[in-house]
């Protein structure tokens, strides 16, 4: 009886259930070890993990509710595109500056985050594209993608290039595994990498003056990110002692570095539980340096269980997309797993030095409100899609837009 009501209410695929519970955890328990600094300046020991908490439970709600959902109706993820294109927009000018960045829009006593929604129409978008995508009409559906790719990547670059950065290689693998021709899809490449490469020569030659005064801030930012990253400034990261030694020395250009350092080093094999001391140094230890933590606290074997954590949620998902009959479903899990799995990758390798600091969080494991929620819905798309709930609905779309079948109507003579 008691595993018959497991059933009815937890549906879709268990071992995306386990995946998604043991991530919940693991966060319960980092977060509110690493937002000690946050509880000090609150004066409160349980406020920070109590709004954790909320937002977790508010998502898993959201999970609770989309695993039922009829997996024709997430067409509707289409809509959110033009939205988010237009919340993109009035952040730009409207948003709320956060350590340099205006990347949240307050609305009233709440703050969102834009590029989490569209991140996760674009998704949507793609997926719905990449399943009417026919040998007749690919040329068209694969100008419309680029185009609802470039313009969305665009508005969230000048203030979150990290996350355009990421959102555009997700896009481009997506439509890789649609099997978009090659050729079209080496076109955008050439063309991003002359952009980079453009951009990269113009940091580099010009002067810091123009670069200041004619490119966006952030840009300046990640140029003095992967300078520092390349070694350009090591010379100034180490002093001489009386004795002739050298003494590696912490300074404002790689603070965040050197503390995760000297995190991971702490933590060594089997970490040290509760007893972390890097959480007090690091200023975003909750968030973009929570996988430091997490080997400080749990060692190298907690931080190589929540990296096969991540990799087994995107074989699972290649392995639930296989068994999708229908091409929606599939490019909606494609989707969800890729852009979870490279966030959470990324988010890692900039806790160990592997590539410069992105602000990227950890999905389901950092401390967050707009961020965490959409990750769940995430996890609640996918559980939607690999549920038996789901399968003879697939079969019946009349109603909705996702039979809408596109054909380029044929031109008269």
């Amino acid at each position: 009886m008691e595993f018959n009501f497991l059933g009815r209410a937890f549906k879709g695929d268990k071992v995306i259930w386990c995946i998604f519970i043991a991530l919940c955890i693991i966060s319960l328990l980092e977060v509110f070890s690493a937002t000690s600094t946050i509880a000090y300046r609150q004066q409160s020991h349980w406020a920070p993990i109590l709004r954790h908490s909320a937002f977790l439970l508010i998502g898993f709600a959201v999970v609770m509710f989309l695993q039922r959902v009829p997996t024709r109706f997430f067409s509707v993820l289409l809509l959110g595109l033009p939205i988010s294109a237009i919340l993109l927009i009035v952040t730009m000018f409207m948003g709320e500056d956060v350590n340099g960045a205006q990347r949240w829009l307050g609305i009233g006593a709440f703050t969102i985050q834009p590029s989490e929604f569209a991140k996760i129409s674009m998704i949507g978008f793609i997926a719905f594209f990449l399943s009417k995508m026919k040998p007749e009409n690919e040329s068209w559906i694969f100008k419309t993608l680029i185009i609802g790719i470039i313009i969305i990547c665009a508005l969230i670059a000048p203030e979150n290039l990290s996350t355009a950065c990421l959102l555009f290689g997700v896009c481009i693998l997506m439509l890789w595994i649609g099997q978009v021709q090659f050729k079209r899809l080496f076109k955008v490449a050439v063309a991003g990498i002359a952009i980079a490469g453009f951009l990269i020569l113009s940091l580099t030659l010009l002067p810091e003056n123009v670069v200041k005064d004619y490119f966006p801030g952030r840009l300046t930012t990640w140029k003095n990110r992967i300078e520092r990253h390349s070694g350009d400034q090591e010379v100034s990261i180490y002093d001489k002692n009386e004795d002739g030694s050298i003494a590696y020395k912490v300074n404002d250009d790689n603070y965040q570095v050197s503390h995760a350092k000297i995190a991971i080093a702490n933590g060594g094999i089997i970490g040290l539980p509760g007893s972390g001391t890097e959480r007090d140094f690091l200023p975003q230890a909750y968030s973009d340096f929570i996988f430091a933590i997490i080997l400080e606290e749990m060692g190298l074997l907690g931080g190589l269980f929540v990296l096969l954590l991540y990799i087994a949620l995107m074989i699972r998902c290649g392995v639930l997309a296989s068994k999708c009959e229908k091409k929606f479903p599939r490019y909606l899990i494609l989707g969800a797993g890729l852009i979870l799995t490279i966030q959470a990758l990324a988010n890692m390798a900039v806790a160990v030095n592997l590539i410069p600091v992105t602000g990227q969080p950890l999905p389901l494991v950092s401390r967050g409100g707009t961020s965490t929620i959409i990750t769940c819905a995430y996890f609640g798309i996918i559980l939607a899609c690999s549920s038996k709930f789901n399968d003879a609905d697939h079969e019946d779309v009349d109603e909705s837009i996702a039979n809408i079948d596109f054909e380029m109507p044929e031109k008269e003579d």
